[in-house]
């Protein structure tokens, strides 16, 4: 493994986890809470230490340690285990699994809420910096804020590549002055050190759980980023994040939390901003500057990983076709998606300007995370009982306490739904409402769609017996079909309507794999039907669901003689249905579930284009289809 994937890791994987603890301990102990958790020696050693065994427990033990083997060929996160479900109803037709993939849907679409959210708390949280440096200049939070989120969404269409060489680095310098700022801390009261003991967790939870629980509700900010580490386990491996967490990013954070609590310990006061003031008035700018860079970062991470949860979901047929630009010729699954950009782009800067602060922001965000986080645990224990047939006993003994532990984050967070909570819940379930609704509705469309094809061999059967009122002409076309067993309405249109075929025709059906990425060998799959007379193939293209199908290249793979007759491919025709959706009478979905489906229709981008089809070679031949 090389040290270039682990120092790459630091700039893409930890950006969210690693910059929690710029706003944690403050929203713990923030005097404006609903359910504020008093400034005492006690209560900041049992946070403290709270603090500590979260991470351990969710992050290194849940994540690194268990999560991250159940990968879906070397790809990680909700959408892994997502496709890992599916194959287990597939193969084993289990219910349970199908609930828990739906559960795993909504878990995606938390991950939405996160990645709106993220960037709004970590900039502010870093832009409030400036008011520990000068009060006079806190009017200046938001707008500064909403400049660097604009600036920061604007330059996504150019790609990280060119600036991901210096992610890493920046991420490295962030770790090492936090820990050393956290070194100077705990120097000022050593005692803190107790507070990694267990000790202190269980007995503030057991002795002040009317406090203890309503605190949960902040430290869960501790863990923000988790799923970070599992959903880019793709990119860089197991290895590299594991190390690089348990030698740098855990050991950094600990001692920030640690450094801060001492500071508060010494004087309460300091719970206005303790981790600006763990460091002196001289080196607080420089901090300020340096904590903005690195929620820039942690930003950009959650943003590409909404690309990439998007991406996924419309190849697993979730979402509609999106237009997707690859931002790198050299570096896999760095992509960017306009819809999803600027979606994300005003939603951000809605939550600036509607809650102003990093600590008003902190309870909507709890909610997000515990969901997530929950809904992975349990679909990874179910994949695992599938997977490793792991027996029931010995699932139970790690299941039921880590599911404790999630499920009282939760709960905590619950207590926090009028005071923002509900905002993640929104937009989960309006995400998840509109994922469903869209593959409800392609199943409908598809079968429509079949009905109206009728069957390939019946219209191959038609135009032999009507050969005078169809037209051979030479050249080779290419119609896009879901499959082989129906006739491309295209092809059907222009023979009925243009009465002409062409003297070669080849079928092109593509399906995505619910896996990564298909092997090159398994990629084509070549059937003349038994219509080699007719001078019509049938090609099957496979492609896993990060893979961007590009047909013309496709085409230049075949073996010319696997396709005798197929000539001059490369200036071939190509034919595409582009259907028109209407909302019909038949009691297929909800009359609201209609108008939401036909609605999302409308961003699906253009088929050409996702195809990578030449425009002057491209014929699209229009249909309706009621729902």
């Amino acid at each position: 493994m090389r040290l270039a994937v682990v120092v790459a890791a630091f700039g893409v994987v930890f950006g969210d986890i690693g910059t929690s603890p710029i706003y944690t301990l403050q929203t713990v102990f923030n005097p404006g809470d609903p359910h504020p958790v008093p400034v005492s020696a006690e209560n900041v050693f049992g946070v403290v230490s709270l603090v500590f065994w979260s991470v351990m427990v969710i992050v290194t033990v849940t994540y690194v340690l268990l999560a991250m083997r159940a990968d879906n060929q070397g790809e990680g996160g909700v959408m892994a285990l997502i496709t890992l479900l599916r194959r287990m109803t597939a193969e084993r037709g289990q219910r349970a699994a199908t609930g828990l993939a739906a559960l795993g849907i909504f878990g995606a679409a938390l991950f939405f809420g996160d990645s709106m959210i993220t960037p709004a708390i970590s900039v502010l949280s870093a832009v409030e910096g400036i008011r520990v440096v000068q009060p006079s200049l806190q009017e200046l939070v938001v707008p500064v804020t909403a400049v660097i989120i604009i600036v920061l969404f604007l330059v996504q269409r150019r790609g990280t590549a060119a600036v991901g060489r210096l992610f890493g680095p920046i991420m490295i310098v962030w770790f090492v002055t936090i820990g050393a700022c956290g070194v100077a801390g705990i120097a000022h009261h050593p005692a803190i050190l107790e507070a990694l003991s267990p000790t202190y967790a269980v007995g503030f939870l057991a002795g002040r759980f009317d406090v203890a629980f309503f605190a949960l509700a902040a430290i869960v900010l501790a863990v923000t980023g988790a799923e970070a580490l599992y959903a880019d386990m793709g990119h860089f491996g197991r290895r590299a994040i594991t190390r690089a967490w348990l030698i740098l990013v855990f050991p950094a954070c600990v001692l920030s939390y640690l450094g801060q609590g001492a500071l508060i310990l010494k004087d309460p006061a300091n719970i206005s901003s303790p981790f600006f003031l763990l460091v002196p008035g001289w080196g607080r700018l420089p901090l300020v500057l340096l904590a903005t860079a690195a929620t820039v970062i942690a930003s950009q991470a959650v943003i590409t990983g909404a690309y990439s949860v998007a991406s996924q979901a419309a190849e697993l047929g979730y979402l509609p076709r999106l237009r997707i630009t690859h931002t790198s010729e050299s570096t896999f699954g760095q992509i960017y998606v306009p819809w999803i950009n600027w979606l994300l782009m005003v939603s951000v800067l809605t939550l600036v300007f509607a809650f102003r602060s990093s600590t008003a922001l902190a309870f909507a965000f709890g909610m997000a995370v515990t969901g997530t986080i929950t809904i992975t645990t349990l679909i990874f224990f179910y994949v695992g009982r599938w997977r490793w047939n792991v027996p029931l006993w010995l699932l139970a003994l790690g299941a039921v306490p880590l599911l404790v532990v999630d499920l009282l984050f939760v709960g905590a967070n619950v207590t926090k739904l009028a005071h923002g909570a509900w905002l993640p819940l929104l937009i989960g379930l309006t995400a998840f409402t509109i994922m469903t609704t869209w593959e409800r509705g392609r199943e409908i469309v598809t079968a429509q769609r079949q009905r109206r094809e009728g069957p390939l061999r019946q219209f191959v059967d038609e135009l032999r017996n009507d050969g005078s009122k169809t037209v051979c002409v030479p050249g080779s076309a290419v119609f896009l079909n879901r499959g082989k067993e129906t006739a491309p309405l295209a092809m059907r249109a222009n023979a009925e309507h243009n009465h002409v075929r062409h003297e070669h025709v080849l079928i092109l059906s593509i399906e995505t794999a619910p896996v990564p990425r298909v092997p090159a060998g398994q990629r084509i799959t070549i059937d003349d039907l038994g219509y080699a007379d007719d001078g019509i193939t049938h090609v099957t293209a496979r492609f896993g669901y990060v893979e961007s199908p590009n047909v013309p290249e496709l085409l230049r793979m075949l073996d010319p003689a696997a396709t005798e007759g197929l000539r001059h491919l490369d200036q071939a025709s190509y034919f595409l249905s582009k259907i028109e959706l209407r909302a019909g009478d038949q009691p297929t979905m909800a009359p609201w579930r209609k108008r939401l489906f036909i609605a999302t229709s409308h961003i699906t981008a253009d088929a050409a284009e996702h195809f990578c089809l030449p425009r002057d070679r491209t014929v699209i031949m229009g249909s309706h289809i009621e729902i």
